[in-house]
């Protein structure tokens, strides 16, 4: 029984965010209201807060579940490249990430996201804090990541893993946000994000 109201909780959640998703495609943050999110869920406000506690909440575990995605599709590439031996002795690290990161999951509107995000973090200091926490859980995970190819590969990194760590993602949001900009589709936003990563890491690796 237990179980049974475990996944139906998640399955309430997993809709709830789907339908925020959509609804921010179509109106942005602001206009996502938790009656237009309710609405395209087929779920009533009571269902909403039997789930989250806020709007804020909502967004923010959206923003995770898309900083999430990005990662898995980072560390199922890494893992399908190690198997197949792509990591070992000689491999070029910069050729690397550029392989690496043009089959990852970024798209405009997960760009979108998270730069709405970042400006609702801006403007209120609670939220802000939130973010960060979430933040420094993605850095985590790419730190482990890359500490994963180094071993691999038998590479040496210029400064800690997780600095590394940061200064990609820094690097990768910002040209991704400038791609959306400029009007590129998600494969140029994968490939322009990539080539700079690449330049950075050049940088980062001791040769």
């Amino acid at each position: 029984m237990a179980a049974t109201a475990t996944r139906s909780r998640e399955n309430t959640r997993a809709r709830l965010l789907d339908a925020a998703a959509q609804v921010f495609a179509e109106v942005g943050l602001e206009g996502a209201s938790v009656e237009a999110v309710c609405e395209r869920a087929g779920f009533t406000r009571g269902a909403f807060y039997s789930n989250f506690d806020s709007k804020d909440e909502l967004f923010l575990m959206l923003a995770a579940r898309v900083a999430d995605a990005r990662v898995a599709a980072v560390r199922t590439r890494v893992e399908q490249m190690r198997a197949e031996g792509e990591l070992g002795d000689g491999c070029d690290p910069t050729d690397l990430v550029q392989q690496i990161m043009e089959l990852g999951s970024d798209d405009r509107l997960g760009v979108m996201l998270m730069s709405e995000i970042r400006i609702r973090a801006l403007r209120d200091p609670a939220f802000g804090e939130a973010y960060l926490a979430q933040e420094r859980e993605m850095v985590g995970s790419i730190a482990r990541i890359v500490e994963d190819i180094v071993e691999a590969g038998s590479l040496r990194l210029r400064l800690p893993a997780t600095d590394a760590a940061r200064m990609l993602m820094i690097i990768w949001e910002g040209m991704t946000v400038r791609g959306a900009m400029a009007g590129r589709d998600d494969a140029e936003l994968r490939h322009s994000g990539g080539e700079e990563l690449g330049r950075l890491v050049e940088l980062l690796v001791e040769s």
